[in-house]
């Protein structure tokens, strides 16, 4: 097994193409999921500077709606979800002491279904124009869209969402069956329980958003009239079948997130994280009330009052286990020999920042009340204070907090901790006024507002807040680009003061992770060997040969071909007189069911490759292990 350090740079790309390796999986996740965070921010700041001033005409209404609904669509399905899945990826299989994730294959598929899916979406930008009906994409404004936007939207989801159940369906296996001896369940890092509860969410909650847009999809595609009321159809089952994934989908993110952000307290505080118990029967309770509050989204659509009053009960309890963590992290705080290091920063900040956000959900909880706020700036400073001020905060502490472990080196604390403070005054600066916006009586998803209605000062004001977030973001850049050319190596346990198994290990972590299987003899398992064993885990095993799987393109090539399939499912009905309006009056493209099939034959091709080939993968010898070893200490 060679190093790709010192492999030429094709070989380095052939590499990551074939690799089921988590943690090169990790960096292709960071990657790509870097790339569409930039994207999203990108189409944020081009909201940003139409709306400072009134009656601008920067972009237009149309341009505008498509510009929106991808900065949702980005943010929340090809950015935010990955670079989790990055953090996840990196740390949770070396957090429970195991070799691999339990289907390294999978894993891989997983990864390129998301890049591919990701990839569709954003070409619609270049094929005729990009879904234009707000990122939640409500039935009877998608149907009627004209042009193949929606499609892009359709699929491109459809495929990266495939992508993103099979990686839950994975970390599921791996955290249940491939645990250290001793690792029980409540000895578990809060970052592996919160994988634990946010992969089972992701199994039950993507089912009904597959459903919803496999619909969709068949009404544009095919004609049928699932959503289509003059057809008999019901756009409001829609909303149900997305907002039973749209909430879930929330606690999906900030699941992940507030198991960073455990992981940073107690390293930083260093003390045990105050609560052990509470913070994993909280993380549970969020888990199962998640899928109990997603009409909160349709008080106004006329459920009716017993309906209304169920979910806003709900919608409020949910509030109680979330407040649990944020005492128990204030707990851990309180006392500790705290470091203020640039993740400790966000992570500090995080705890106001989200509390905020969690309040104005409260508020809207009350269904009376929620009449009032319902489609105006109100919700979009809600849910950014949840998302940026919750999510973005615990990926850009995760950022800085595992860098040494997924690449060796350390990110310049000075830079980074300007980004930090960049950061987080921009934001409260952009979202704090968009509240007052929203009760003076903005709208949301307007593209332009008329003067003398007291909206100009503060728009403008959340531009200027938006614009410290981008320079934030891009002395971020500066600051990798700079450790990256630099390449200054770190050693094992670079922050000092790590407490979980990923730090036990030496950077850069072999491909194999661990020569032996450790023993876990305690909750924070490698601060336990620090104070008894001078940092050295007590091995469950004696030294061995190493199975390892082998590196495979058929993930790749899987993903490929329904990335070719889409296309064809995307032309099939133009022209069709049995087509919806949208895509009728389009010119007949006879070439589209045979580029369909040709996508279907490679993935299916890719599928049969897979069962036919018997790959038993291969044995790293004990010697070469030793050698490995030896080489890293």
């Amino acid at each position: 097994m060679s190093n790709p350090q010192k492999q030429g740079f094709l070989a380095t790309v052939k590499d990551y193409l074939t690799t089921v390796d988590h943690k090169k999986i990790a960096i292709l996740y960071l990657i790509f999921g870097g790339l569409f965070f930039a994207m999203g921010g990108i189409e944020a700041m081009l909201i940003r500077i139409q709306l400072a001033v009134p009656n601008n005409d920067f972009v237009t209404a149309g341009l505008f709606n498509e510009i929106i609904t991808m900065h949702g669509t980005t943010m929340i399905f090809l950015a935010a979800m990955p670079l989790l899945f990055a953090f996840m990826n990196a740390t949770v299989p070396l957090q429970i002491g195991a070799r691999d994730v339990a289907f390294p294959f999978l894993n891989a598929l997983g990864l390129w279904l998301f890049v591919f899916g990701g990839i569709f979406l954003n070409l619609s930008w270049l094929l005729g124009g990009a879904p234009d009906a707000g990122w939640t994409s409500y039935a009877s404004l998608s149907l009627d869209s004209p042009g193949h936007g929606i499609d892009f939207y359709a699929l491109g989801l459809q495929i990266s969402g495939a992508g993103t159940l099979i990686a839950g369906i994975n970390f599921l296996a791996t955290i249940i069956n491939m645990r250290a001896p001793g690792m029980t369940y409540m000895r578990m890092p809060l970052m592996t329980w919160t994988t634990f509860v946010a992969s089972a969410l992701i199994v039950f909650a993507f089912p009904p958003l597959t459903i919803g847009i496999f619909l969709l999809i068949f009404d544009r595609m095919f004609g049928t009239g699932f959503f289509v009321v003059s057809q008999g159809g019901n756009t409001i089952i829609w909303e149900h079948l997305f907002w039973i994934f749209g909430h879930p989908e929330v606690y999906i993110l900030i699941l992940p997130a507030f198991g960073i952000f455990s992981e940073i307290f107690s390293t930083f505080a260093r003390k045990r994280l105050f609560g052990y118990s509470a913070m994993v029967f909280a993380t549970v309770l969020i888990g199962f009330l998640g899928f109990m509050v997603w009409a909160h989204h349709m008080f106004t659509v006329g459920l009716g009052p017993t309906a209304n009053a169920i979910f806003a009960v709900a919608t409020m309890a949910i509030a109680v286990p979330t407040g649990v963590k944020i005492f128990n992290w204030l707990a851990t705080v309180w006392g500790g020999s705290i470091e203020l290091t640039t993740p400790m920063i966000y992570a500090m900040l995080f705890i106001p920042s989200f509390v905020m956000g969690g309040v104005t959900g409260v508020m809207q909880a009350s269904a009376p009340a929620d009449y009032q706020y319902h489609d105006s700036y109100f919700i979009v400073a809600h849910f950014h204070y949840v998302i940026v001020g919750g999510v973005v905060f615990a990926l850009l502490a995760g950022l800085h907090f595992y860098w040494p472990i997924m690449f060796g080196t350390m990110l310049n604390e000075k830079l980074g901790k300007l980004s930090a403070w960049l950061f987080i005054i921009g934001f409260h600066l952009t979202f704090l006024i968009q509240h007052f916006l929203g009760l003076f009586g903005m709208p949301r998803r307007v593209y332009t507002y008329l003067p003398g209605n007291g909206y100009e000062i503060p728009n403008l004001v959340s531009t200027i807040g938006a614009i410290m977030m981008a320079i934030a973001v891009i002395i971020l850049l500066i600051n990798i680009i700079m450790t990256l050319v630099k390449n200054e190596r770190v050693g094992r346990d670079p922050w000092g003061d790590g407490r979980t198994l990923e730090w036990s290990l030496p950077i850069p972590v072999p491909f194999y992770n661990f020569a032996q299987t450790p023993l876990i003899r305690g909750l924070d398992a490698f601060w336990i060997e620090k104070k008894e064993n001078n940092g050295q885990m007590m091995p469950a095993e004696s030294l061995g040969d190493i199975h390892m799987p082998n590196n495979t393109i058929l993930p790749f090539i899987q993903a490929l071909g329904l990335f070719v399939a889409a296309f064809g499912a995307l032309y099939f009905a133009d022209g069709k007189e049995w087509a919806l309006d949208a895509v009728a009056n389009l010119p007949e493209k006879p070439w589209a069911v045979f580029v369909l099939i040709i996508g279907l034959a490679i993935t299916a091709g890719a599928m049969i490759a897979r069962s036919l080939i018997d790959d038993h993968g291969y044995y790293v010898k004990k010697e070469e292990v030793l050698d490995i070893e030896r080489g890293l200490k």
